[in-house]
């Protein structure tokens, strides 16, 4: 179920701090490493691990491999959301109406 996966990978702040960094453009593991307090390994185990729940894609330039946000992993999030976006109108009226009743 790749909802898991992209929760599970998004669960972690190191990861969540990568994506984020990601979400401003292109960049390698060493500078997504800058001001972090990260191995090289570590960094690529998250990757790694946001590149499974399809949240980052790799694109290989010369010797170097830049990491990027990918846009079919975030349409799945947003796609997973849009299941309960009917649901929270509802239950926020609901809740306005009981917060009323209770203030009476």
């Amino acid at each position: 179920m790749i909802e898991h996966d992209i929760f599970r990978a998004m669960a972690d702040p190191t990861r969540r701090t990568i994506f984020e960094k990601l979400a401003n453009g292109s960049m390698n593991a060493s500078t997504l490493r800058q001001g972090m307090d990260i191995s090289q390994p570590a960094m690529s185990q998250h990757l790694a691990v946001l590149r499974a729940a399809k949240l980052v894609r790799e694109q290989k330039e010369g010797r170097f491999v830049n990491y990027e946000v990918d846009p079919d992993g975030l349409a799945l999030i947003a796609q997973w959301l849009a299941k309960y976006r009917a649901y929270w109108p509802a239950r926020i009226d609901a809740l306005k109406l009981l917060l009323k009743d209770m203030d009476q």
